[in-house]
């Protein structure tokens, strides 16, 4: 007999279970019926989960010199993409997702850098499900491709491999005022930001004004073919015309280049500015840095971020002062030498000085006692407050991060004394630029400044527009009258080695500066003439001397060079200058005829170009094998001697080495600076050896080393 089984039903658990039933279906009808639920648009919601909103950011603007040469650029750059996904794929015979991985790997490994190994490992990607992605990007090696690379990449017509377009922030004249110019780096969402120089000061003005591109997307965030696409188009970013004259700065870079390679130094800073607007015309440093590779070893720009002790250049400024005061007559005699102040030994820099002479030899001879004599005369609420007037102490304003203000704080007598010429007091050498200003201006002192305008690109109106900018009437016509005809005996009465910076075709007035460098320990680094190596070393100038048109300041921190090898480079810039701007006051009519002014040859022809510098008694020196001329050096409007050699660039890949036998040390300096050819130059005269054979490919790692006989 069969017994009868009884299943008894736990009545507490069928009541939990038609609660939770009745709760779940309580939930969904109130997120069916209802707009909104606990404070959420249900609808709203639903819509965001399958839609994007990616940020379309503007082009930045253009950075220009003063003649419309661009320095600073917004180019297309590419991310190499590998579409995995079969479902991309509709037309069996045209594949658009990758099929041969192998084939793939190996073909574009050597393109882009990357082992085959580890594009294979992209291209076998899993997602955490264990599904195949519907696409990887191939980086590092793919990301940031050129335009020339994608095409070359194409031309392999690889199934599946596509470009995600994004920009770059490219630098055309790559070392040519760097901390000026500054750079921009895109973050990993491809927004350009400026860190350094113009770049960041004014990023907001370059940046422009981002738009936005929403549509729905797939479970795995690709877009919806056909979607409705909802665009606000970016506004794009205003461009900047620097005042900066190429061709100055190159004068420039080739002088500091020059002192660099053959000399051991801590820094060096060269400017140069229209002494009758303010404007900076050029500024070059050593160490710099290539603005694409980003190599540099600080991030301060010396113009505006270095302060030390100027040394004696500030005797120009204490003379002023005593003159403003009413307290100077030149012809009046003191006892040079030492001069007692307190516990306190000034001292000339040959110890012994040179008798009782004029304060106006005083000065041509840099006479320490000389100025410490007049500080003392005028005292310290006289000095100071001319210093202050003339700008020391304080920022000058311009339009450059970074900038420092530098200290003129003294009280005691022994310190009034030494503030006069130039010790225990700081000055950046863009104050020492803004003072000199005023000597060419009969005592009105301008403003620097490095923006000559800013061009809104869209409506090509000038937002802004520099210029000349007047601070104020620092000292009267006759003090500065009289204080250039001091800075005149002290480079021309051959009294100091400041003789060294007398210019071969035009008249230069200045004043030379040795300070001693403070030490960390308290006091100052040991420095005598058998030890010139803790120094640093400066020279303030104006030409031409009857009515100065440009202002110049260069100053050297322990700089292994003699003084006049420093002289030397600043002659050379002068010289150039006067050439350059048709001020040569010693130009004849056989050099009229012998001179060439370059035509704006940009952008054309390169064998139409040849010809042209051929018929002109010029030597074009090609570089690259491009079709148009994309740079040279010298520049439109650049005048030349007939037979120079002007250096053309035709493309940015495949530099040749050209024989440069019996090349000269300006030549070689010149065509690697213009290229970015790393150099070492030994001896003197003409090149006599080039380590780099004549037609073989210049890399980045190339460096050209010549001997010089």
């Amino acid at each position: 007999m069969i017994k009868k089984r009884t299943i008894k039903i736990n009545k507490i658990l069928i009541i939990v279970l038609l609660f939770c039933f009745g709760v779940a279906l309580y939930q969904l009808g109130r997120i069916a019926l209802l707009k909104e639920v606990d404070g959420v648009d249900i609808a709203e919601f639903a819509k965001n989960r399958n839609t994007t909103t990616k940020s379309l950011y503007a082009s930045r603007g253009t950075i220009y010199d003063v003649s419309d040469e661009t320095l600073a650029q917004s180019v297309n750059s590419y991310t190499v993409v590998a579409y995995l996904s079969e479902s991309r794929t509709k037309d069996i015979n045209n594949p658009r997702h990758v099929i041969d991985k192998e084939k793939t790997a190996r073909e574009l490994s050597p393109l882009i850098n990357m082992s085959e190994e580890d594009i294979l490992a992209r291209l076998n990607m899993k997602m955490a499900s264990g599904a195949t992605p519907y696409q990887v990007e191939l980086r590092p090696g793919g990301a940031a491709v050129s335009e020339l690379l994608k095409q070359e990449i194409e031309s392999l017509e690889l199934p599946g491999i596509g470009f995600i377009q994004s920009t770059k922030r490219y630098y055309k004249m790559a070392t040519l005022a760097p901390y000026i110019v500054g750079y921009a780096r895109a973050d990993d969402d491809g927004k350009i930001t400026g860190e350094m120089g113009i770049e960041s000061y004014y990023n907001y003005e370059l940046e422009g004004e981002d738009g936005s591109s929403t549509y729905e997307t797939d479970a795995y965030g690709y877009r919806l073919p056909n979607s409705t696409e909802k665009r606000i188009e970016p506004k794009e970013g205003k461009d900047i015309y620097l005042t900066i004259d190429s061709n100055i700065q190159m004068f420039l870079e080739q002088a500091v280049q020059g002192l660099s390679d053959k000399n051991d130094m801590s820094w060096l800073t060269f400017t140069i500015a229209d002494a009758k607007t303010g404007a900076i015309l050029g500024s070059a440093s050593n160490p710099t840095f290539n603005l694409n590779k980003q190599d540099m070893k600080s991030y301060l720009n010396p113009m505006v971020s270095y302060q030390y002790e100027p040394g004696s250049t500030m005797k120009i400024y204490a003379f002023l002062a005593a003159m403003e005061a009413g307290k100077y007559n030149g012809e009046d005699k003191y006892l040079s030498g030492e001069l007692k102040v307190g516990d306190t030994s000034i001292h000339d820099y040959n110890e012994v000085g040179w008798g009782n002479i004029p304060y106006d030899e005083g000065f041509a001879r840099s006479s320490n006692t000389a100025a410490a004599r007049l500080a003392l005369k005028i005292g310290a609420g006289n000095l100071r407050d001319f210093y202050e007037k003339a700008g020391f102490g304080k920022k000058t304003g311009i339009t450059l991060p970074g900038e420092v203000d530098g200290t003129i704080k003294f009280t005691y007598e022994s310190e009034i004394a030494t503030a006069a010429f130039g010790q225990g007091i700081t000055t950046t050498p863009i104050q020492n630029i803004q003072a000199l200003t005023m000597i060419a201006n009969d005592g009105v002192m301008l403003k620097p400044y490095i923006v000559d305008k800013i061009v809104d690109p869209n409506t090509k109106e000038v937002v802004y527009q520099g210029g000349r900018e007047e601070i104020g009437q620092v000292a009267s016509k006759e003090s500065i009258d009289k204080i250039r005809k001091l800075m005149s005996d002290a480079i021309y009465l051959n009294l100091t080695d400041a003789r060294y910076y007398q210019p071969n075709n035009i008249k230069l007035i200045g004043k030379t500066g040795t300070a001693n460098i403070p030490s960390p320990k308290g006091g100052y680094l040991p420095a005598s003439s058998t030890n010139p190596l803790n120094y640093v070393r400066s020279f303030a100038g104006l030409f031409p001397a009857d009515d100065p048109k440009y202002v110049m300041y260069v100053s050297v921190k322990q700089f292994s060079g003699s003084i006049k090898k420093m002289a030397d480079a600043v002659k050379t810039v002068v010289e150039e200058i006067a050439k350059y701007k048709d001020i040569d006051e010693k130009a004849n009519n056989k050099y009229d005829q012998e001179i060439v002014t370059l035509d704006n040859y940009l952008n054309t022809i390169i064998e139409e170009t040849e010809e042209k510098l051929k018929a002109l008694r010029l030597t074009p020196i090609i570089v690259g094998d491009g079709k148009y001329v994309i740079n040279l050096y010298p520049k439109k409007g650049n005048k030349v001697l007939a037979g120079s050699k002007v250096f053309i660039l035709t493309s940015e890949d495949n530099y040749l080495m050209p024989n440069v036998i019996n090349w000269s040390e300006n030549e070689i300096v010149t065509f690697c600076n213009f290229i970015g050819l790393r150099y070492n130059i030994s001896g003197y005269g003409r090149v006599t050896t080039q380590s780099i054979e004549e037609n073989a490919i210049i890399t980045n790692d190339s460096i050209l080393t010549v001997e010089l006989q």
